[in-house]
């Protein structure tokens, strides 16, 4: 046996409280050290009754092989006979297993530098793995960090145990990701890797809407109010429609709250972002005409609802056109991703001309049909009077004929 010390058990403390990595995994991971240092020195590649027992009360580890008790010994790896057997356990049987320690002398040196490098190696792989437990069950959720740096547009998140990758495109525009800020992100994704997993975090998802609304509205988190869409463009503007299961809770006053205070938290937590709080609907013209707000709207003509196309017609006042459409076409396109439905607005005026356009362009049709219909009663009146007279000229030769025959006979 081989005296180790305290010192092992005092390192697998430490690491567990750091890093998670209990002691089971380190003893296991120096016995494992110890069965293939010893595989080495005895220059035998199989040997599956060998193994590695550490005794934690006496602090040392030796390397025993497992033998079969016989009566007579074919194998000397695999077999003992019973009166040596009977040197080891006086109480030893025929057909039992009794273990025989095989740890060469000065095996300590050798056995510390196979140990070093599994237990390494074995502390990266429980580390990696414990990094991607925890982080794929954080997957789809939101979670604080701190921003330690800017690299190649990247920004450098810890969240933890590890440090996550927020891409640019994942960032809100114009934000100022300063290192040592505390920042909330949502876990997108978690990929694996030969060293420590890969946490994908972002700052301009819709879902960190969402949870922001569950942790300032005690109704979303009860499920008294649900959020059944959100469309965000990070950093501008978000829409957001609610519903309530409650007839008696208003599903936007809740998400408001007092005076506006739950709101204005999730606002200030978004960096001044403009957030629209839209009634959700089943009716697809009122649901659009809310996704619309702040706009008035005149009317909502439903033009396609089926599984292939959801598309309506919106008019609205001529004042409220460019509010309705928004600065670079926000609303409406917000709209669009919060309803699933294309929307084309036109101003009254707009519509009013289309309409007329639209009638002029029936009326011609109208007048083409009526010229096509003269005609064609014109061609037939002429195919009428042709056939008339072709029997009338038909009429006239079979006069003449029968005529001419008369005189003949009378010859």
């Amino acid at each position: 046996m081989i005296k180790i010390g305290t010192a092992l058990f005092e390192a697998c403390e430490e690491l567990e409280r750091e890093k998670g990595i209990t002691k089971d995994v380190i003893v296991a991971s120096l016995c494992d050290a110890m069965v293939t240092a010893y595989k080495k020195h005895v220059k035998q590649k199989d040997a599956p009754n060998v193994e590695a027992i550490l005794d934690e009360q006496s602090g040392e580890i030796g390397v025993f092989r497992t033998k079969l008790v016989v009566k007579k010994v074919q194998d000397p790896d695999l077999e003992i006979s019973l009166k040596d057997a009977k040197e080891i356990d006086d109480e030893v049987e025929l057909e039992d297993e009794v273990k025989i320690e095989v740890t060469p002398e000065n095996f300590g040196r050798i056995a510390a530098q196979s140990a070093k490098q599994v237990i390494t190696q074995r502390i990266r792989e429980a580390e990696r793995k414990l990094v991607l437990d925890e982080f794929m069950e954080k997957k789809g959720t939101l979670t604080t960090g701190i921003i330690q740096r800017v690299e190649n547009r990247n920004v450098i998140v810890n969240i933890g145990k590890t440090d996550a990758i927020m891409p640019q495109k994942e960032q809100i525009p114009g934000e100022y990701y300063k290192p040592g800020n505390r920042i909330r992100v949502f876990v997108l994704n978690v990929k694996e890797t030969s060293r420590l997993p890969q946490v994908i975090v972002s700052h301009a998802h819709a879902e960190i809407v969402r949870e922001l609304f569950e942790l300032e509205v005690p109704e979303i988190e009860d499920g008294i109010v649900e959020i059944k869409s959100i469309a965000r463009e990070a950093g501008y503007r978000t829409k957001i429609a609610v519903t309530s299961n409650d007839p008696e809770v208003d599903s936007v006053g809740a998400c408001i709250g007092p005076r506006g205070s739950r709101i204005q938290t999730i606002i200030g937590e978004l960096k001044n972002e403009k957030i629209d709080i839209v009634r959700y609907s089943d009716n697809p013209v009122e649901y659009i005409v809310n996704a619309l707000s702040p706009a008035r709207i005149v009317s909502v003509d439903i033009l396609a609802d089926d599984e292939y196309s959801k598309e309506a017609f919106v008019v609205v006042p001529d004042d409220q056109l460019s509010l309705a459409i928004g600065r670079d076409g926000q609303n409406v396109r917000l709209a669009h991703k919060l309803t699933g439905w294309k929307i084309d607005i036109k101003s009254e005026s707009q519509a009013e001309k289309m309409e007329n356009q639209h009638q002029i362009k029936q009326d011609e049709v109208q007048e083409n049909d009526e010229d096509e219909v003269d005609e064609i009663a014109e061609e037939i009146r002429e195919e009428e009077e042709y056939a008339v007279d072709e029997e009338d000229m038909a009429s006239l030769e079979g006069d003449e004929t029968a005529s001419d025959e008369q005189e003949t006979v009378e010859e």
